[in-house]
């Protein structure tokens, strides 16, 4: 998008009438790195209206689970209810080549070819948690085009993918049949994240293992300790089939009765209010360490530390405090 063509305001309108086109080129602009694109996309994000909010659903889940089944049968379920459904998926970048297949929208063949139904692939690069740097401005960019529901799929990463859980409203985690003990249920990390854990491919000659693997999961989150953001019976784990659309309903009510009773209980608006602070302290720290390394006395500094510490010469908390002194200056530390 050259600077000469982008108008903020006009880009901003096109998306809030629902214009795909527009939508599609302003992900590709937030997802840029180029300071000229950083710079349009903060104009445009400043021109969006705000007053448009989806259910932002976190899907997270091992791979091989079924996490791209899931989402089209279940994406159909509520396009066929008359919903909008976008759908960010983040796939794993190769830590060789830094390419992605970026494959979600073909296995999603159906549901992206229903008019109401948005899908936008993105790489995950170098960045952890499961996400995409961009993930959370690309779901503000859908909600001001209208979407109610926002589906992020993340890569599928495990115990530690829980970053996705500070940008969803709802966090939902997929498991497969016999995928460990009831004492599998009760790890910290993404288990505690969860608001609904749904057994994956319940049917066929796996739907009596489902059912066991359900009641075992059901058992380990009562073991959990209550958190203040659930009514009574959250987290629950239920058994669902992608294949046969078995459990996708029952899921979505689950999902609406959860959503309707934060937001009754104003845990809906605290958490986007903590949301939105987790996200300004991590822009703020990216945007002080990116001030950092473009500074030519800093990263001569760096360089020079960097050489002392391989040598032995110095510690590296200590290199990195004089780093810092030579950016800031010592009057500011």
């Amino acid at each position: 998008m050259s600077k000469q063509d982008f108008v903020p305001e006009e880009t901003a309108r096109q998306i809030e009438q629902g214009n795909r086109r527009a939508l599609a080129r302003a992900i590709t602009l937030v997802e840029s790195a180029h300071p000229a694109h950083r710079a349009q996309a903060t104009e445009l994000l400043e021109a969006l209206r705000s007053d448009r909010q989806a259910i932002r659903i976190g899907m997270s889940g091992t791979p091989g689970v079924g996490k791209s089944t899931f989402i089209e049968s279940f994406g159909l379920e509520l396009v066929e209810s008359g919903l909008r459904v976008a759908v960010l998926a983040v796939d794993p970048s190769s830590a060789r080549s830094g390419g992605s297949i970026l494959g979600d929208k073909t296995r999603m063949d159906h549901l992206s070819r229903h008019p109401s139904a948005f899908i936008r692939p993105s790489p995950s690069q170098t960045y952890l948690g499961g996400v995409a740097r961009r993930t959370r401005e690309a779901t503000a960019l859908c909600e001001a085009a209208g979407f109610d529901v926002v589906l992020i799929e993340t890569v599928g990463v495990g115990q530690s993918e829980t970053m996705v859980a500070e940008m969803a409203d709802l966090f939902v985690l997929l498991l497969a049949p016999a995928g460990g003990d009831e004492l599998q249920g009760v790890k910290r990390g993404i288990m505690e994240m969860a608001d609904l854990i749904l057994i994956n491919k319940a049917d066929g000659d796996l739907k009596a293992t489902a059912t066991r693997t359900c009641a075992e999961y059901a058992g380990a989150l009562r073991l959990l300790r209550k958190r203040a953001q659930d009514p009574d019976g959250f987290p629950k784990a239920l058994m669902v089939s992608a294949i046969e659309g078995n459990g996708l309903r029952q899921s979505w009510d689950e999902m609406e009765a959860l959503v309707a009773w934060r937001k009754q209980n104003g845990v809906w608006e605290d958490t986007r209010a903590d949301q939105n602070a987790f996200w300004f302290n991590a822009e703020l720290r990216h945007a002080l360490l990116t001030r950092l390394e473009n500074d030519p006395e800093a990263s001569a500094a760096s360089a020079a530390m960097q050489k002392a510490i391989c040598a032995g010469q110095i510690a590296p908390s200590v290199a990195a405090e004089r780093v810092v002194q030579s950016f800031l200056g010592p009057d500011k530390i």
